[in-house]
């Protein structure tokens, strides 16, 4: 099994955005010191939500303050920057990094940012399979061409070519975030593990791995890849000696939080959409995920991988809202939890 944090670098209120930053960097820090495998980084814009606007960049300087840490994005918006771009990026970051780095994708939502940046509607709404298709090729072949609707451009050299890369990973891996059985279909035809949220359950996440095998299957993907697909199960993760004080400490930090960053949401079309109620479900987070003791943490995560058959974790360890409780909460996960997962 393998546990890493999820790092939203979320703005809570009363707080400066370089503060939520500056937690971000160290929770990544801690971290390593703690054991973790991985830290998985959000990307938004112009919200409090998440104040990190490019994930792969923060990506590069994480990378290179650690050793040992996996660093991913949890996800890079696909629809909002060009596929070869962003394949450059994940290339670069993969050869010198020593095969330390995971490209997780996303489709977004119909925010304000696909007119901010040029993309359009269609781009969230049609295109996603021809950009994911066409980042995958970049990573995966020495040149490429593109003759599709929405991307057009004569073959051109990879430069850097991921299987440049000193070490026995031929390129970084690409992990898709699925909300939907069209999503699901679209990782599981190309072989692509799933990001899964933190917003469902196990009952639904292995609901959604058992899909994606049969359409794996189906799809004519070799029978070890379907078996070896390392999904990740998005989650929360907060520590304390009794589960009381755990889930006080999200259910005062999170609401604000959430209200104040989901509204701040705008829609590009000026669609209508429903905000979740931020008490209701910061309470559902902690009823689904490991909050509370250590020994109820470990417990939950290795049910939640015996039920799912998910064994990579990214957890929100950032709920408390303070910098000094973050990293607390990361080394008790790293001294206390993981020693009970083998």
């Amino acid at each position: 099994m393998r546990v890493g944090s999820f790092v939203l670098a979320a703005q809570f209120p009363g707080q400066g955005q370089g503060e939520a930053l500056h937690r971000a960097v160290r929770t990544a820090e801690v971290a390593e010191e703690a054991g973790l495998d991985t830290v998985w980084l959000a990307e938004h814009h112009f919200v409090p939500y998440g104040t990190c606007p490019s994930a792969i960049t923060l990506a590069a300087l994480l990378l290179g303050r650690t050793r040992r840490l996996r660093v991913g994005t949890a996800v890079s918006v696909l629809p909002t920057v060009h596929p070869v771009a962003l394949g450059e990026q994940a290339a670069l970051l993969h050869v010198t990094s020593g095969g330390r780095f995971s490209l997780g994708v996303g489709r977004g939502g119909p925010w304000v940012d696909l007119e901010v940046f040029g993309a359009g509607l269609e781009a969230y709404e049609k295109d996603f399979p021809e950009s994911l298709d066409l980042l995958v090729r970049w990573l995966r072949e020495p040149s490429v061409g593109a003759a599709g609707k929405r991307f057009g451009f004569r073959e051109v050299p990879v430069v850097p070519r991921p299987s440049e890369s000193l070490s026995d990973i031929a390129g970084p891996e690409v992990v898709v975030a699925c909300t939907s059985p069209a999503s699901v279909r679209l990782a599981a035809e190309r072989g692509l593990p799933m990001l899964l949220g933190m917003h469902v359950g196990d009952e639904e996440k292995a609901e959604m791995v058992a899909l994606w095998r049969r359409l794996a299957h189906a799809a004519g993907r070799p029978a070890e890849e379907v078996l070896g697909a390392a999904h990740v199960s998005a989650g929360v993760c907060q520590i304390a000696d009794r589960r009381t004080d755990a889930v006080e400490t999200l259910t005062k930090a999170m609401p604000g939080w959430l209200k104040q960053g989901l509204e701040a949401h705008v829609t590009v079309d000026g669609r209508q959409r429903s905000m979740r109620d931020p008490l209701a479900y910061t309470e559902l987070l902690c009823g689904l995920h490991p909050v509370g003791t250590p020994r109820l943490c470990a417990d939950r995560l290795a049910a939640t991988s015996e039920r799912t058959g998910i064994s990579r974790f990214a957890l929100l360890v950032e709920g408390s809202g303070d910098l000094a409780a973050t990293e607390e909460n990361v080394r008790r996960l790293g001294a206390e939890v993981l020693p009970h997962l083998g």
